[in-house]
């Protein structure tokens, strides 16, 4: 990768060097770059309508500048789609010179991408809502970028059923995910601690099972509780906003309905869905022995939610959990134990995989892929199944030998509410510590695979699970910028160096900090960021 980032007469040109992530191949010119002045206008093909759409909003917010619509060459900022430029999936390429600036997709994801490169070359003001510099700060520097990501798969699953988070957050979420280039938001809509999607047949889902009286506060023994109730729920028609915004931003939502595990809150609602006594929605965190009984009529309630949550995501994969389903009831559940001896099973974790077979079945009947925990390997695999490998990768690695298709997410690498650093002003001082640097060194692809195992291996994810983030600013937290190191090693081939991204992460965050991204910076928590009562460490 040729890099030259100075103008002509030596002087420094706009960030561009902060790049995130690298591009795959990228030079320079001689010339003094592109100025978007009053009268620059945007042009794009039908199929680059899209990109042009929020290329113009963006932009045109932060500059005060009309982009107005051109025709053809008469246009200075021009974006077009062309599947024959050999620029393969979400491929683009990106020319800047004196006379304009050029995006060519090999599809439409890939002119938004190019797109997202583009406002990355202005300065960190671009990313604000209003205009906050003056007059000529508007300037591309001349390049020339062909860019196209490692893995079809880059995403993120965002738990909002431990904590609810509203919906206009939600869509920020989503777009801190389109800067990054990532293509797949997964979302934890069921868990033992809250229900978080309307389902019209079974109104109790919401109307019972998103609310619960206090929540554990930390991971202490015995447990704390803060004596707050919470709760929330997003609408069908908040579901088809959510989704239709992410598509813009050509993201795929993943829904996750949790079974027979982590279902406390539907038991709560239903209570002819569980195997033991009455329960209510869940307060504390970890596993819970509550689990789904497995009768007809349990099977036939679930299939009725799924084809409500099929209705309202177009998404090829639906999850249905499958992690951390506790044995204990269905040990002593008669009804368990007269379906194992029907099925002609062999124990609990065989009950467990007829359960989800079941639902594999069930969607794979409507055209979808069922997409479930690496737990759902034990007990013998349902045949359409793709498997989130997080317990380590040995999941990943079985599947994958096995001829299924991957998602790698290790709790290592990937598990973003796990501490930053073994500081005791780490405000969330959960799991083991999870650096930004680790973050980026992780290789998605196991070592052991053969070549032709690898290629089961669709990409990656990194976990938001949020017991212990009650707010978006604690999700920014966590989150940020450890997202912005993942984003690279699920986009970018070739070797990584985190003494190399350093640099173009601390030009990055001038972005997050213009979109009010309340990141922790690499020198540790800001002070209203650090552990109640705890002095923070001095800045390095």
């Amino acid at each position: 990768m040729v890099r030259n980032w100075s103008r002509p007469d030596g002087s420094p040109s706009v960030p561009a060097d902060s790049l995130v992530p690298r591009p795959a191949e990228l030079s320079t010119g001689a010339y003094d770059g592109l100025a978007l002045t009053p009268s620059t206008r945007i042009d794009a093909d039908s199929a680059a309508r899209g990109a042009e759409v929020w290329l113009r909003a963006e932009l045109g917010a932060a500059t005060g500048l009309p982009l107005p619509r051109g025709d053809g060459q008469s246009a200075q900022l021009r974006l077009s789609v062309d599947p024959a430029a050999g620029l393969g999936a979400e491929g683009y390429r990106l020319i800047v010179d004196a006379e304009g600036a050029l995006i060519v997709g090999h599809d439409p994801a890939g002119v938004f991408y190019g797109a997202q490169t583009l406002r990355q070359l202005l300065p960190p003001t671009a990313y604000r809502r209003a205009p906050a510099a003056g007059p000529g700060q508007w300037r591309l520097p001349s390049v020339r970028i062909t860019d196209r990501p490692r893995f079809g798969w880059r995403g993120c699953m965002l738990d909002v059923a431990r904590h609810f988070m509203p919906k206009h957050d939600v869509l920020r979420f989503i777009d801190l995910l389109a800067l990054h280039k990532l293509n797949v938001l997964h979302l934890h809509l069921s868990d033992d601690q809250g229900w978080r999607v309307e389902i019209e047949r079974y109104p109790r889902l919401t109307e019972v099972g998103a609310w619960r009286e206090e929540s554990q506060v930390g991971a202490g023994l015995p447990p704390a509780f803060d004596g707050r109730p919470h709760g929330g729920y997003y609408t069908r028609d908040d579901i088809r906003e959510i989704v239709a915004y992410a598509a813009q931003r050509h993201i795929t939502v993943v829904p996750e309905i949790d079974i027979p595990g982590h279902s406390q809150a539907a038991i709560a609602a239903y209570p002819e869905l569980g195997e033991g006594e009455p329960v209510g929605v869940g307060r504390q965190w970890g596993i819970i022995d509550n689990v789904l009984n497995v009768t007809d009529a349990t099977l036939e309630f679930y299939r009725n939610v799924f084809d409500e949550i099929l209705e309202l995501f177009p998404s090829r994969y639906v999850c249905v959990g499958g992690d951390e389903c506790p044995k204990k009831q269905w040990r002593v559940s008669d009804t368990a134990q007269r379906r194992i001896r029907e099925e002609g099973l062999a124990d609990e974790d065989e009950l467990q995989s007829w359960f989800v077979r079941h639902f594999d079945a069930y969607l794979t009947e409507r055209g979808r892929r069922l997409l479930g925990w690496d737990e759902i390997l034990e007990g013998g695999l349902a045949p359409g199944a793709t498997v989130m490998s997080w317990r380590g990768t040995e999941g990943g690695v079985a599947a994958a030998r096995a001829g299924h298709d991957v998602v790698m997410c290790p709790t290592d690498t990937s598990y973003l509410d796990y501490r930053q650093s073994d500081g005791a002003d780490e405000p969330i001082p959960v799991g083991t510590v999870l650096t930004t640097a680790d973050v980026y060194a992780a290789e998605p692809v196991p070592a052991e695979l053969s070549e032709q195992e690898a290629r089961h291996v669709l990409g990656a994810q990194v976990n938001v699970w949020t017991e212990h983030m009650d707010s978006p600013r604690a999700v920014d937290y966590m989150v940020f910028p450890r997202l912005s190191a993942f984003a690279e090693a699920v986009w970018s081939a070739g070797p990584r160096d985190y003494a190399e991204f350093l640099p173009r992460l601390e030009g990055h965050l001038l972005r997050l900090e213009a979109l009010g991204v309340e990141y922790r910076p690499l020198s540790g928590p800001r002070p209203w960021q650090r552990r109640p009562g705890v002095a923070g460490r001095p800045r390095s």
